[in-house]
């Protein structure tokens, strides 16, 4: 157990870069288990560069210390480290354990991972009991390498690209290291399972925090004008944009449509050239990056989700990709790839169309499908939202994480808190 002012435990957490508005998912978990009793400063590895934030951003109480993103930047803030930690009994393990790690990535980003594990173990406020990495590359490096420093245990939390696009080796190597491990789809964690000592790795979906997406308005029934297309993704490759636009090019004549893309992303360029070749440009809305207020007004208005997730050549993918169960819980039926973790929320034919990645005719037939029948548009809808209900709440998915950081139960501390203001009342 480990606690800080109060009594409250207090953890640090390593991200890559914050905050982000592509990962809110972070945000909502950071903000419930401050809400369980969990107090967290937040150590990330980047300065953010999104110009707007998540309301949930602003309710967040953790402090930020922002690591040198390049050590190159801060000379002085490493050498402090260095000169402090030279003696240190741990420094010689580190040392090897990075060294052997460089000989298998002899990269820059490596050199870059030790600064920063380096500066935060000796910066680390001393009141903290644990480390907990959020996302298994980058993150995962420098906690471990903190860790092992200041003798703290580790814990990770595994998503998608940083599971895929690391090699066998190093996941071996830091699920034997950390102390737990959590991931959010079933797929993810039967692979990194097989990798693991036995019961170290755990699933827990990310959830959705339903208060901030609660039920919509009902929906116009047959909704009038072109058929509203609606997607939520950054324009990377794994997200299958450019299959997408050929599979909505290939739609018959008579089928009216329009099709919204927010998100922002290197290939949006790319894309729009892509959409102006096919001749659909007049078509498409590229409205990149925004708020959650603005991505639940574009759900609303929407009458239909799609997602064309793939594989890429380097072996990114999705998990689970948390914009599914948002359109879901909006009533918003979804057209989707049987890629890792989807099949675990879009059950074909019942809240949702599933085809296979990089099959265009078969998604063009999905879109084709449900465009020329509202009533099971409307039909999958209802039945995505109590689907998400049921099974992606987030007050249910954070219990058992916040039982993973040794909180007390959402009862137990209703219970404490109410006996300390009684207390606080009797009191003269």
């Amino acid at each position: 157990m480990f606690a800080s002012r109060g009594g409250r435990l207090r953890c640090a957490f390593v991200l890559k870069g914050y905050p982000r508005l592509s990962e809110t998912f972070i945000a909502q978990e950071i903000r419930a288990l401050e809400e369980r009793g969990l107090d967290i400063v937040i150590y990330s590895l980047r300065h953010p560069t999104d110009k707007a934030v998540h309301p949930v951003i602003r309710e967040i109480r953790a402090p930020v210390v922002y690591l040198p993103e390049y050590l190159y930047r801060e000379p002085w803030r490493v050498a402090r480290a260095v000169l402090a930690l030279r003696r240190h009994p741990r420094l010689k393990e580190l040392l090897g354990l990075w060294w052997r790690d460089l000989r298998r990535d002899p990269t820059p980003n490596r050199v870059r991972r030790l600064g920063q594990a380096l500066v935060l173990a000796h910066e680390i406020d001393p009141r903290i009991g644990r480390i907990h990495s959020h996302f298994l590359h980058t993150p995962g490096s420098v906690g471990r390498y903190a860790a092992l420093l200041t003798a703290l245990p580790w814990s990770c939390s595994a998503h998608a690209k940083d599971i895929w696009t690391l090699p066998a080796w190093e996941k071996c190597e830091k699920l034997a290291a950390c102390d737990w491990l959590v991931t959010c789809t079933a797929f993810n964690a039967d692979h990194l399972a097989a990798l693991a000592p036995p019961g170290r790795v755990e699933l827990v979906y990310h959830g959705l925090d339903l208060q901030r997406f609660p039920p919509p308005p009902k929906r116009e029934s047959p909704p009038a004008g072109p058929l509203k297309l609606l997607s939520v993704g950054r324009a990377v490759a794994k997200k299958g944009y450019d299959d997408l636009l050929q599979a909505l090019a290939a739609l018959p004549a008579d089928i009216d449509w329009h099709f919204t893309h927010i998100g922002g992303g290197p290939l949006r360029d790319a894309l729009k050239r892509q959409a102006a070749g096919l001749g659909i440009g007049g078509r498409i809305d590229w409205r990149g990056p925004r708020t959650q207020a603005e991505v639940l007004a574009a759900y609303r208005a929407a009458d239909l989700f799609v997602l064309a997730s793939r594989i890429t050549d380097d072996g990114d993918r999705d998990g689970l990709p948390n914009v599914l169960i948002e359109a879901q819980s909006q009533a918003l039926p979804c057209i989707a790839t049987a890629v890792s973790g989807i099949p675990e929320l879009i059950r074909d034919g019942e809240n949702g169309l599933l085809v296979t990645a990089g099959d265009i005719p078969a998604l063009t037939a999905a879109i084709l499908r449900l465009a020329r029948d509202p009533g099971e548009r409307q039909a999958m809808g209802r039945a995505g939202q109590k689907i998400v209900r049921e099974n992606f709440d987030l007050q249910r998915c954070i219990a058992r994480l916040a039982e993973k950081f040794a909180l007390p139960a959402a009862e137990e501390k209703s219970a404490a808190e109410g006996e300390s203001a009684a207390g606080a009342e009797a009191r003269p």
